[in-house]
C-alpha cells in the first residue's frame, strides 16, 4: 500500500476523524540508520542510531507537526496561518500553506537564517517579515498579533504540532522493537522532546514497548537555558536552528526530564561541529549544524560512561545538512584540485591521492602497532 503520510497512517492515534482533509506532503517515515563506523572509534560497545528527519519532505522534523496543525488550522476555517522562525518552521509552514492554499506570514531574525532554509520560505510565497531582534522577539510578536489577525500560529506552542512530532517514536519503536535506552535530540524550543515523550508514553502504556527512554537534550553552550536553569536573554550559538532563549515548551521539557530520569547539558560550537564532519565523513550521513547537536552529547556521554556500554541509543537528526551549505563548504580543509583537462593531470591527480592514502594507512598501522604492546 502506498504511504500517503503520517495523518493517514496514525490516524487513529491522532485528533482526527472521517471529515478532516489530510494536509500533507508524505512526511514521516524517516530512517533510522545504525551508525556502523562512530561506535569503533569510541571505543565503546553500544548501539547508535541515528533518526534522520532531515529526508521529511522540507528537510526537517518539523514537517511531522506542520502537517497536523495546518490540518487542524484548515479544518477551523483559517485562511492564513503565522509562525516566527529561526529558519525550519518558516519552510515547512511556507510549503504546507501552499498545499492547503492559504497564506503563510513568517517572522524571521534579520540576518540570523541559514539561507537554504530562507529561499524555501520564499520560493514557497510565504509573506516574509524580517524583525531587527531574535526568534525570541519574533515569538512574543507573533502571539500578540494572533491575537489582532484573522492568523492560526503554527509553532511548537500549538498542540496539534506535538501531536504530529509524537508519530516519530511510534517509528522508532516500531522498527526495534521497543524503545531505546537513551534517546538524545538537540534542544531549542523543547517542543520536540516534548512531542517524543508523549509518543513514548503512549506506546508503553498500550503494551507496543516493554520501556521508554531516558530523554537527553542537548543545547549549545551559547544558548542553554536549561542547563542554565533559566531564560538566555541574548542567544548566540553557531547553529542557528537552536539559537533560542526562551524555549516555549520550557514546563513540559522539564517534565520530561524528570519523569524519564534524562538530563540537559551543552556543547561547544566546535563540538557539534566536530560532530558533523564526523558523521558525513565517517557515516556518510549529512545533517545541518544543530541537528549534530544530539550526537555530538551523546558521544561525550558514552566515552565519560554517563551513557553505558550496552547501551541502545536513538539520536534526532533534526534537518538536513543542505539546509546550511555555506557551513559546511567552511568546515572543509582539503581545496579542490585544479587542473588542466587533460588525461595525464588527472592521473597525476589521482595517483598523488593514493599515494598519500598508502603512507598515512601505514603510518597508522606502525602507531596501532605500538599502542598494542
Amino acid at each position: 500500500m502506498r504511504y500517503t503520510g503520517l495523518i493517514n497512517h496514525y490516524k487513529d492515534r491522532l485528533p482526527v476523524d472521517e471529515n478532516t482533509n489530510f494536509i500533507s506532503l508524505g512526511e514521516g517515515n524517516t530512517p533510522l540508520i545504525r551508525l556502523e563506523n562512530i561506535p569503533t572509534l569510541l571505543g565503546k560497545k553500544v548501539d547508535i542510531y541515528v533518526k534522520y528527519e532531515g529526508l521529511n519532505p522540507t528537510g526537517s522534523f518539523k514537517d511531522r507537526g506542520m502537517t497536523m496543525a495546518v490540518t487542524k488550522a484548515v479544518e477551523a476555517g483559517s485562511k492564513a496561518i503565522i509562525c516566527a522562525s529561526t529558519g525550519n518552521t518558516s519552510a515547512s509552514a511556507a510549503a504546507y500553506a501552499a498545499r492547503a492554499g492559504i497564506k503563510a506570514f513568517v517572522l524571521i531574525p534579520e540576518g540570523k537564517i541559514a539561507l537554504g532554509k530562507l529561499a524555501q520560505a520564499m520560493i514557497h510565497g510565504a509573506v516574509i517579515i524580517q524583525i531587527k531582534g531574535n526568534f525570541d522577539d519574533g515569538m512574543r510578536l507573533v502571539k500578540e498579533v494572533a491575537e489582532h489577525a484573522p492568523v492560526s500560529i503554527v509553532n511548537s506552542i500549538n498542540p496539534f504540532r506535538l501531536q504530529g512530532q509524537k508519530t516519530a517514536a511510534f517509528e522508532i519503536v516500531e522498527e526495534l522493537g521497543d524503545a531505546p535506552d537513551y534517546h538524545c535530540l538537540p534542544v531549542g524550543n523543547a517542543g520536540n522532546i516534548s512531542a517524543h515523550w508523549m509518543g513514548y508514553k503512549e506506546y508503553q502504556q498500550e503494551g507496543k514497548s516493554a520501556k521508554k527512554p531516558a530523554m537527553v537534550g542537548y543545547q549549545a553552550e551559547g544558548s542553554a537555558p536549561f542547563k542554565k536553569g533559566g531564560w538566555w536573554t541574548i542567544p548566540k550559538p553557531f547553529a542557528t536552528a537552536i539559537r533560542i532563549g526562551h524555549p516555549q515548551s520550557w514546563d513540559l521539557a522539564h517534565e520530561v526530564e524528570k519523569e524519564s530520569n534524562g538530563w540537559f547539558d551543552a556543547l561547544s560550537d566546535t563540538d557539534i561541529l566536530s560532530a558533523q564532519k564526523l558523521l558525513t565523513e565517517k557515516e556518510g550521513i549529512f545533517c545541518e549544524p544543530a541537528s549534530a547537536t544530539s550526537l555530538a552529547g551523546a558521544m561525550r556521554d558514552i566515552k565519560s560512561g554517563k551513557i553505558p556500554e550496552g547501551s541502545t541509543i536513538v539520536c534526532t537528526l533534526t534537518g538536513h545538512g543542505l539546509k546550511d551549505p555555506d557551513t559546511a563548504i567552511t568546515q572543509c580543509k582539503d581545496t579542490m584540485i585544479n587542473i588542466n583537462p587533460v588525461m595525464e593531470e588527472v592521473k597525476n591527480a589521482i595517483l598523488d591521492i593514493c599515494n598519500f592514502m598508502k603512507i598515512k594507512l601505514k603510518n597508522l598501522g606502525q602507531s596501532n602497532k605500538q599502542n598494542l604492546k
